[in-house]
């Protein structure tokens, strides 16, 4: 029974081109294995296409290869005269092309399988080194979880809350990963900010949270000069290209330092959300396009926790995990 076709914008596309000759083919990388078409052999053996559909139809009658494994649909653009139209082409795998190559002892043949080994070969490293780098950062986000649950006494929504930052941000890596593979179009990965945060601006919201928070004359007192330093270090120049370049990274960095700074005797972790809610809000990127919180308030309250707890040598990974969030609605 033959495969549904695959949509082009799906698979790999790899460039063939021949030494000393002008064969230059489009071939697709899918399902850890090559594939081009009897067209494509054709023009690889410099054998007619009447010979390889031939030498095709032995393969399979000798049984030295099963048809359902080794044939697949893809969907592709032809021009046809003056119009592109999507066909439905069967392409071959690789274990097909090697046999057809033997038959038709084509020296091409034996060099376009060495090319082809090489090239499913780097694709497997680059997936293994892609998932052992996802397994590494999804193990410490739910280290970090782990150690937040043992010295917070959580309440159920806050529990949600790490659970919520666990999905999503899992989710958030396989989009990456998806979109890495060219497996599926998102829009802006960074989003130029309108509105620059400001002491003045941040000033008045902590007022306004002190009031909301008892009054205290402890909450929101600054210990030292590290609060100016840390709104500065947002716009912070090397080589005159900002280090933090866009909205995402500068809203994930203001959380994170805010937090770890400690730049407040009281109300580090609420002031840090405050602002980083503020910042989103005044640059009109608090919500999704469908109208939710790119961060649910548990979610937020969850990562707050977990800042607080992560060691100052996983800066970077948290930092990520919050940029991820914001973008996976982007």
């Amino acid at each position: 029974m033959r495969m549904n076709p695959k949509n082009i914008t799906k698979e790999k596309i790899e460039l063939y081109k021949a030494d000393k000759s002008e064969l230059s083919l489009e071939v697709r990388v899918d399902e850890e294995t090559i594939w081009l078409t009897q067209k494509q052999m054709s023009q690889l053996f410099q054998k007619d296409v009447r010979t390889v559909n031939e030498h095709i139809k032995n393969v399979f009658k000798e049984g030295e290869l099963e048809k359902n494994s080794t044939i697949r649909n893809f969907r592709i653009v032809q021009k046809e005269g003056k119009r592109e139209v999507l066909r439905d082409i069967d392409f071959y795998n690789l274990d097909v092309i090697i046999s057809v190559g033997y038959r038709v002892k084509s020296i091409q043949g034996t060099r376009f399988r060495i090319w082809a080994t090489t090239v499913l070969k780097e694709q497997l490293l680059r997936k293994k080194s892609l998932n052992e780098y996802k397994e590494k950062d999804i193990s410490n986000v739910v280290r970090l979880v782990g150690q937040v649950t043992n010295t917070y006494d959580l309440n159920k929504d806050e529990a949600l809350g790490l659970i919520k930052v666990i999905s999503e941000y899992s989710y958030a890596l396989e989009i990456l990963d998806q979109y890495d593979h060219q497996k599926l179009k998102i829009g802006k990965h960074e989003t130029i900010e309108s509105y620059k945060i400001n002491y003045d601006d941040a000033n008045e919201l902590i007022s306004s949270l002190k009031t909301k928070y008892g009054g205290s004359s402890l909450f929101g007192k600054q210990k030292d000069g590290s609060f100016q330093s840390t709104l500065k270090t947002l716009y912070q120049t090397f080589g005159k290209k900002e280090l933090y370049p866009s909205l995402e990274e500068k809203a994930a960095t203001l959380l994170y330092l805010a937090i770890k700074n400690h730049s407040f005797i009281d109300g580090n972790k609420r002031i840090a959300a405050a602002l980083f809610i503020m910042y989103l809000a005044k640059n009109n990127f608090l919500y999704s396009p469908s109208g939710e919180k790119r961060i649910a308030d548990n979610a937020l309250v969850a990562l707050c926790l977990m800042i607080a707890e992560s060691n100052p040598k996983e800066k970077k990974m948290m930092i990520k995990v919050v940029v991820n969030l914001i973008n996976k609605n982007n």
